[in-house]
């Protein structure tokens, strides 16, 4: 394990090949649903959110950069701020510049459309070299796997929410995802 200035042990963002043996490669993310991005811009916008600026997080994939560009015309519609979209490889040989991107503009919160394998690598990075929150930050339905908080590690991912294809909304507590079901009216 290497050590930083400081002195404190350093976490590599890459993903080891013991640790993808062990949980499985999440699936790749699927086409978003109108419910899905409706549930999404619900949770941004709950009473007493005071969310009006947000970065975009986009991995490099169709259905991920479609539901990034779907979601900032929603989040601008509404009278929302995109103040920046940040794309990503699914393999990168390090994750700080698009963690530096990610944050640098200081946004209310992080609104996120990828495939799991390389988010998992920016969130580590972004846990540990930036003061980026997964709880101030909204993600599409693609990261709602439990595998993939036990991939980022201990604490890395807790508080991240989101939403389901199916307009249900999901949350990671500890190394755990919590799901609850769409909302129906009647």
């Amino acid at each position: 394990m290497r050590l930083s200035e400081e002195g404190v042990a350093a976490h590599s963002p890459l993903v080891g090949p013991a640790e993808w043996d062990a949980y499985g490669e999440p699936p790749r993310p699927l086409p978003h649903t109108a419910a899905e991005l409706a549930a999404l811009i619900g949770l941004l916008t709950m009473p007493r959110s005071r969310i009006g600026t947000v970065v975009t997080g986009h991995s490099r994939d169709m259905a991920s950069a479609e539901a990034a560009v779907a979601f900032g015309e929603a989040w601008e519609a509404r009278g929302g701020t995109v103040l920046a979209v940040v794309d990503w490889p699914e393999t990168a040989a390090s994750w700080l510049r698009p963690a530096r991107r990610m944050t640098a503009p200081a946004p209310d919160a992080w609104v996120i459309a990828a495939a799991p394998a390389g988010f998992v690598q920016l969130a580590r990075r972004l846990r540990h070299s930036t003061d980026w929150e997964a709880s101030r930050t909204y993600a599409f339905g693609a990261l709602s796997d439990s595998r993939i908080p036990a991939l980022a590690g201990p604490g890395v991912l807790h508080g991240l929410r989101g939403a389901g294809t199916d307009g249900g909304t999901w949350t990671v507590h500890g190394g755990w995802v919590t799901s609850s079901p769409a909302r129906t009216s009647g």
